[in-house]
């Protein structure tokens, strides 16, 4: 007996249309598309808790992760446009709430979230995030204590970024003015919410590229400030973006970011951290008053100083000059030898003057008329015995006379000009020098030839006539010096 239609046993090679069946097959495509449309329509918002794991972010700037818990895993995507607004920098490992809609991938029979917005869940994942990002900018040396730089001592320009509008600017501006006034330089920025970690790298980037000598004054310190808030409203200060841009800052940094409790990612890049924006602007100038007190007492310092090896000197002087004996006590033995030296002069000088009259009336006595017409007389002879021969004066005098002519006449034969009159000439240069050698006369311009009776001017080689010589005295010829006189007889 043949089986009933509608058996199961009834199976064969080709599929048949039972008879009463109406459920037409479906193919895959039509299938997956009435699951995603299901899925979709019932899970359309949704808020999802579990923890980030193999986050990666596409070419394309899509970004793909996957949300697990202890015992299930949901793929999950967020699109370029909600991706880029992302607050924190995604990681795995950290617990999120995600926000969007459940939908299927029919091209590997998925299910997964498409999620528009990304949230840590609770302070505590935030914290750990911070944590995270702190370790491992650590790690590339950007906190290093070496790296942190002095902070000048009395800056001229002084930028500071920060909002605007809130209280801040003012508590520093105002700090400012009490302790010593200085230019300064706000780039204004958001400090909080969507942008506000871009905003605050590209300041910080845009004071360190001011070039000095330009029309706006490089600053000598940057204060990056905001006032308290939780740790959601200081987030935008623990940003890569912002870390990063205040470590590779050229002009010393100074973070200044929320109240003395809170603490962020920029603070520990900065050179100086403050625990308020008016602690900052007190370690970025001294007090002028100070400044002033300290300049008057250095002054008052420096005049001690001066005055001081005076003043020793002085003490030093008074205490010798009192070890030094008084001046008449020096004077009074050289008096006393002064006024016995007198005294025995005075002594000497009289019995001198008594010696010289005994003596000068001894010698007086003496003298008599006839003795010294007797010793005249004696003197007189002797005078007539001694008297010169003539001829012994004579003689010298008739010699010196010959040798006298002698050299006259040689000095006559010796005269430069006596050839002249045997018919040799002299030739002299322009100047009226004597020229001895041919290439001395080569070398002149023009030549004097002197004569007996004249000088006449000569070329030393074919050219102009020379012209007309200039007729010179003949030099005056030097007489014989003169015999002397005879010298008398000194004897008669």
């Amino acid at each position: 007996m043949a089986p009933p239609p509608n058996s199961d046993n009834d199976a064969g090679l080709v599929a048949r249309e039972r008879q009463g069946d109406n459920a037409q097959p479906l193919t895959i495509s039509e299938i997956s598309a009435l699951l995603k449309r299901t899925v979709e329509d019932r899970f359309g918002f949704v808020r999802l808790r579990g923890e980030l794991s193999g986050v990666k972010r596409a070419a394309s700037g899509h970004f793909y992760c996957a949300l697990k818990d202890e015992g299930a895993v949901i793929d999950g995507v967020m699109w370029k446009g909600n991706a880029a607004r992302l607050n924190f920098r995604a990681e795995d490992g950290l617990e999120v709430i995600a926000t969007g809609k459940l939908t299927t991938y029919p091209g590997r029979s998925k299910y997964q979230i498409v999620i528009d917005s990304l949230e840590l869940a609770g302070e505590g994942a935030l914290l750990a995030l911070l944590e995270k990002t702190r370790a491992r900018l650590a790690a590339e040396g950007l906190f290093a204590p070496e790296r942190k730089r002095a902070l000048p001592f009395l800056p001229r320009t002084i930028g500071v970024v920060t909002s605007p509008t809130g209280a801040v600017i003012r508590d520093i501006l105002h700090r400012l003015a009490d302790r010593f006034p200085t230019h300064v330089i706000v780039w204004p920025v958001l400090v909080q919410g969507q942008g506000a970690a871009e905003q605050v790298a590209a300041a910080v980037r845009g004071f360190s590229a001011i070039q000095a000598g330009g029309p706006i004054p490089r600053p000598d310190l940057v204060i990056v400030a905001r006032g308290g808030g939780s740790i959601e409203d200081l987030w935008s200060f623990n940003e890569e973006a912002v870390v990063r841009a205040i470590a590779e800052c050229t002009i010393p940094t100074i973070s200044a970011v929320g109240h003395e409790t809170d603490t962020t990612l920029a603070d520990y890049a900065a050179d100086r951290r403050a625990p308020t924006p008016t602690a900052a602007a007190e370690m970025a100038v001294p007090v002028r008053a100070d400044l002033a007190f300290t300049l008057t007492d250095l002054a008052a310092r420096q005049r001690r100083a001066v005055y001081r090896p005076l003043e020793l000197g002085r003490e030093r002087l008074e205490a010798r000059a009192r070890l030094l004996p008084r001046p008449e006590n020096l004077l009074q033995p050289q008096a006393q030898r002064l006024d016995d030296l007198a005294e025995r002069l005075r002594r000497a000088l009289g019995d001198r003057s008594a010696k010289g009259r005994e003596r000068l009336a001894g010698v007086a006595a003496r003298l008599s008329p006839s003795l010294l017409s007797r010793a005249s007389a004696e003197a007189q002879r002797r005078l007539e015995r001694a008297r010169l021969a003539p001829a012994l004066v004579e003689r010298p005098l008739r010699q010196g006379a010959d040798r006298l002519a002698a050299l006259t006449r040689v000095m006559s034969q010796l005269h430069p000009e006596k050839p002249l009159e045997r018919g040799y000439a002299i030739v002299r240069g322009a100047a009226g020098q004597a020229l001895t050698t041919r290439a001395e006369a080569a070398g002149e311009a023009r030549l004097l030839v002197q004569f007996r009776d004249g000088t006449l001017a000569a070329l030393p080689a074919d050219g102009a006539p020379p012209p007309a010589p200039t007729p010179s005295p003949a030099p005056a010829r030097k007489r014989p010096a003169s015999r002397p006189p005879a010298q008398d007889d000194l004897f008669g």
